[in-house]
């Protein structure tokens, strides 16, 4: 069997209900909508989280924790990741963006962790190095530049 020959079982897949098709059709009229309400109207029913009237769930907790809006945003990049990259290349984080390995460079820059082995030699310039980091990196013959 190949993907292409791949079917659903005989019974397992129904026709889908055509509502507002006649009486006959079991959803006809009111198509399952129900007489005269909020939500027979076209546009009707209430938001996610309405209760009605009722204190909603999410007003009745109670509030916890903040946002620190001094929290810095850094990529991180452990050093196991960087050993795709050849002998002697020189990664910043430009070069990582254009070889399509991070998305985007976060407001405060990259920051290299030192999680796994650098078996490369590379030179690499970042905003910010863990200790374990910059002793891998200078293990393995690499240099590491503070931005």
């Amino acid at each position: 069997m190949k993907l292409h020959e791949l079917r659903p079982a005989k019974g397992a897949v129904r026709a889908t209900k055509r509502k507002g098709r006649g009486t006959g059709s079991g959803l006809g009229k009111t198509a399952g909508r129900g007489h005269n309400g909020q939500n027979a109207r076209s546009g009707g029913g209430v938001r996610p989280g309405f209760e009605g009237g009722q204190l909603p769930l999410f007003r009745r907790l109670p509030k916890r924790g903040f946002t620190n809006i001094f929290k810095k945003q850094f990529n991180e990049i452990n050093v196991a990741d960087l050993n795709r990259f050849e002998n002697g290349t020189e990664i910043s984080a430009e070069f990582l963006k254009e070889q399509g390995f991070i998305k985007k460079i976060e407001k405060d820059g990259i920051k290299i962790l030192g999680n796994g082995n650098l078996e490369k030699s590379l030179t690499i310039k970042a905003h910010k190095f863990t200790k374990a980091a910059i002793e891998k990196i200078e293990a393995a013959g690499g240099k590491v530049e503070v931005i």
